[in-house]
């Protein structure tokens, strides 16, 4: 069985240390219409993070 994610959009924001709790929220809210959401660290730049929303 093949699982595929598609990226539908990224944005970098400024990091908060909360922005995990909005992620995690949105993940158990909408995990029943197939839609994942992701947050890291940028790699170039600390101060920033990398919200990314999939679909699966």
């Amino acid at each position: 069985m093949e699982s595929k994610v598609e990226v539908l959009s990224v944005v970098k924001v400024n990091y908060q240390s909360d922005l995990y709790k909005v992620v995690d929220a949105l993940n158990r809210t909408l995990k029943d219409q197939d839609l994942m959401f992701g947050l890291a660290l940028d790699r170039e730049d600390q101060a920033k993070a990398v919200f990314t929303i999939y679909r699966t």
